[in-house]
């Protein structure tokens, strides 16, 4: 048995979450909405696709955003889309920790913590 891929990763967000997670990860990021199974829909939340995988916002109750676990998100034009968050009022922290690797880290309008190189 070997791991091939991964599917899709999950970040949490408090319930009434889908207008601002598709204002930012649909919006603004530009990740292109799927439609949620709908045995899954009453749940709330809703999914995204980044390439061949999937980013999926879910409604946690109590919610508690996710500071260090994050995404890591994968850019065509890290600068460009830098600028884009930061024209939109979003902090940027640039981090040069892993020698030869350009990433920023961001947070989503819920607090969680993403990664963007």
């Amino acid at each position: 048995m070997t791991v091939t891929g991964i599917d899709h990763v999950q970040v949490a967000a408090p319930a009434g979450c889908e207008p601002d997670a598709r204002a930012f990860y649909g919006e603004l990021l530009g990740l292109e909405e799927l439609p949620k199974p709908e045995a899954l829909a009453a749940r709330g939340g809703c999914w995204f696709q980044a390439g061949a995988q999937e980013l999926h916002v879910g409604v946690e109750d109590p919610f508690t955003p996710a500071r260090k676990a994050h995404p890591g998100l994968v850019v065509a034009d890290l600068d460009a889309l830098a600028a884009r968050l930061t024209e939109a009022g979003i902090d940027v922290v640039w981090d040069e920790a892993i020698p030869g690797t350009k990433r920023f880290h961001a947070v989503d309008p819920f607090g969680n913590r993403l990664e963007f190189r």
